[in-house]
């Protein structure tokens, strides 16, 4: 009987693995084979660049793909561009750079990025990483260490107002299967722990994404058509948000 037993769990384990494996593959696959593009190509925009004010604002907004502005077909609609745009409005000069890349991890930030945006010497930063730490399995320990890194020389090294974005429940029915998409939301929620953890205990600001954006995930043109991805409506809905909650 228990023979019989191991068997039966060893044969369920084993589709099992081989369903995460065929579902990893057919998510990755999909953005692959969507070819979305990189559309920040300039890294730094300047809003009412003749504005009165002294020498403006400086906001650098930190990331990976979803920061970069990945799904769309220009930066001016992703959601550092419109932060940017309603912190400038009609009379003060903003300086907006953006340090992400598409694929980045913590640790690709710290090593890659971070050196140059705490040289910028910004007064305002967002920082949303985290969604590859997530979907390339790294342990919440490694996640802690490299994303506590981060604030405390952003912390330290700039007089920014640092603002850290939680991780956003994203990817459509169609990109992300059942059990699939239960797992890696649920492991999302774990690092958003972390991330609140951090924010309190470097005392910057947590802005919460993932609560304030569940309502949209299914609202016709959240995604691009990797389904993963926002598209303009959904750096919209994004945009909104982060400024209405940014320590500015």
């Amino acid at each position: 009987m228990l023979k019989k037993f191991l068997i039966i769990f060893l044969i369920l384990s084993g589709l099992l693995i081989i369903y995460f494996f065929v579902a990893n593959w057919f998510f990755y696959h999909q953005i692959e084979i969507s070819g979305l593009q990189i559309v920040d190509l300039k890294h730094k925009y300047i809003f009412n660049e003749t504005a009165a004010t002294s020498s403006g604002i400086v906001y650098a907004a930190l990331g990976d793909s979803l920061t970069a502005g990945v799904g769309l077909a220009d930066y001016e609609q992703s959601y550092p561009y419109l932060v940017a745009q309603k912190i400038a409005g009609q009379d003060t000069k903003v300086t907006h750079l953006n340090f992400s890349y598409p694929g980045y991890k913590t640790y690709d930030l710290i090593r890659d990025m971070l050196p140059e945006a705490v040289a910028s010497q910004p007064d305002i930063i967002t920082i949303l990483i985290g969604i590859n730490d997530v979907h390339n399995n790294d342990n919440r320990q490694k996640f802690r260490r490299n994303y506590e890194d981060i604030l405390q020389q952003l912390s330290t090294k700039t007089n920014a107002k640092i603002n850290v974005i939680s991780l956003p429940l994203i990817g459509s029915k169609h990109s992300l299967w059942p059990g699939y998409r239960a797992y890696y939301y649920s492991k999302s929620l774990i690092f958003n722990d972390i991330i609140r953890e951090l924010a309190d205990k470097y005392q910057v600001n947590y802005i919460d994404l993932t609560n304030s954006t569940r309502q949209y995930s299914l609202t016709p043109g959240y995604y691009a058509v990797d389904g993963f991805h926002p598209a303009d409506l959904g750096y919209q809905y994004w945009s909104q948000i982060i400024y209405d909650h940014l320590d500015k």
